[in-house]
């Protein structure tokens, strides 16, 4: 049966970097002008908001997001939520209203006019590079400085298959504390079954994500870097755990 269903994937894939680069060539007078001042960045967002609805939309995910907490408009946060699909990027899209900057592997720019925009608006980073890492930090910085917020994936990088969570990496948990703003812990449930990178899989269904508690991070130093890292990797890995265990349960029941 699954031999039938290997077409499908093909043309599923194909499908989805029909459906990103559809909305772009649509809105790419506007799209240009956007990008073409710095101070203009929250303009690009909101289109890049319109971007992500259309291809969750057009790929069949509908999309739930939950609120532990509401955020306040013009203020800096950190996100940070557990990576496992190329649809993570459009689903933490439409979970936010306030505008922020992705920091991002570069081998995205790569991808043909979705790269063009990629590498104009998103901080890229070369993991390999001790350099390259410390140019993240600067360009973050002063993203911050100007009320933006900033996005890292904090396992730097998508863990293998079998694994739920993957260690946090420091960076965005630094930055956090330099700059004192509350970190906003996400968790993606569904994105790893619904459009994971194995290229055979996927289809079209549920997307939850929740925003958690903030972490504030007023008067912590960098000496509680580790401690920050660990309590909102925690709170994203119960969560999933909790999810997996009912999803368990529910199938054992039917």
């Amino acid at each position: 049966m699954t031999i039938f269903k290997y077409p499908f994937w093909v043309l599923y894939r194909i499908w989805f970097y029909i459906l990103v680069l559809i909305p772009i060539l649509v809105l790419f007078p506007l799209l240009i002008i956007s990008i073409s001042k710095e101070k203009w960045y929250p303009y690009f967002f909101r289109l890049a908001r319109i971007w992500s609805k259309f291809i969750l939309i057009g790929m069949g995910f509908g999309y739930k997001i939950t609120k532990e907490e509401i955020l306040e408009p013009k203020k800096s946060y950190m996100f940070v939520a557990n990576h496992t699909s190329m649809a993570d990027i459009m689903l933490m899209l439409v979970a936010s209203k306030n505008p922020f900057v992705f920091v991002g592997k570069k081998e995205l720019a790569k991808i043909p006019l979705f790269g063009f925009f990629y590498k104009r608006t998103c901080i890229l980073v070369d993991r390999s590079s001790a350099k390259s890492r410390q140019t993240v930090f600067l360009r973050a910085q002063r993203r911050l400085k100007q009320g933006l917020s900033i996005c890292i994936f904090p396992e730097g990088g998508v863990p293998e298959e079998h694994i739920l969570l993957d260690a946090f990496k420091d960076g965005a948990f630094r930055l956090a504390i330099n700059h004192q703003i509350p970190i906003i812990p996400i968790t993606f449930y569904d994105n790893k079954k619904r459009f994971s990178y194995t290229f055979f899989s996927g289809g079209p269904g549920r997307m939850r994500a929740k925003i958690h508690k903030f972490l504030n991070t007023e008067g912590l130093t960098t000496k509680d870097t580790k401690s920050l890292n660990e309590k909102a990797r925690n709170i994203i890995l119960n969560e999933l755990t909790s999810d997996t265990v009912k999803t368990k349960k529910l199938l054992n029941h039917e």
